[in-house]
């Protein structure tokens, strides 16, 4: 590999690994919630994380 492939993050690295991660619910990309391999954006993550289990403390 060249110096600059190797230097390619973000979007073309996932690209070139195979490793896409978007929204299972509405697609998007961006504001992934990732931990637990739960994979939602935050917005879609507020509306169900009550019916998933989670607890709002604040």
């Amino acid at each position: 590999m060249s110096e600059s492939e190797t230097e390619q993050t973000g979007e073309h690295a996932s690209h070139r690994t195979g490793q896409t991660h978007e929204c299972r619910r509405c697609g998007r990309n961006q504001g992934l919630v990732g931990k637990y391999d739960i994979y939602l954006c935050r917005q879609c993550f507020r509306e169900v994380a009550r019916d998933m289990g989670f607890k709002k403390y604040r």
